[in-house]
């Protein structure tokens, strides 16, 4: 999204900690400051610092706790292997759920996939790692942060049966 809120369809080409090459057929003169929702990042700010064939550069506006995050996001990605996950992962059916916390506090929140052992949620709230919580009757607790929300392992697992049922294989 540029500074005049205009939003152009980008894909990343490489990224790390500092910045990100986009690929994008919108033209953006240099110095320029925009705002990239990147899929499984998430919203990031920083400076056009220069363009490249079919594309440009923009370094990140991440310092102190945010940069780390977004180390740790990439470290995570670069090190994740889907086909070495404990359970197979679902898409549900009814995404819409709420989590509650241990004081009682309730979100909404939209279950992205679930597996017999936990979920990947989009929500707003980002809950402490080890934070106890409920997804809908679901007691775990959050073990990792993702793009869009929260990892949730789930303190006891999900009868197979029930979940394939209410699931989009």
């Amino acid at each position: 999204m540029l500074p005049d809120m205009t939003e152009h369809p980008c894909q990343v080409s490489s990224i790390d900690a500092d910045g990100a090459t986009l690929l994008c057929e919108h033209s953006v003169e240099p110095g320029t400051t925009i705002i990239a929702y990147l899929e499984d990042i998430g919203r990031v700010d920083g400076t056009l610092k220069n363009t490249t064939k079919g594309g440009f550069y923009v370094a990140f506006n991440l310092t102190g706790k945010r940069r780390e995050r977004m180390e740790r996001r990439l470290d995570w990605f670069e090190s994740a292997d889907p086909a070495g996950r404990r359970d197979d992962r679902y898409v549900p059916t009814e995404s819409v759920s709420q989590i509650t916390l241990s004081d009682g506090r309730e979100y909404e929140c939209e279950v992205l996939d679930i597996s017999i052992s936990g979920a990947s949620i989009k929500t707003d709230v980002l809950p402490s790692i080890g934070t106890y919580l409920s997804l809908g009757k679901m007691r775990g607790r959050v073990v990792r942060y993702t793009a869009d929300g929260i990892g949730i392992e789930f303190m006891r697992q999900l009868e197979s049966e029930k979940l394939t049922e209410q699931a989009i294989l």
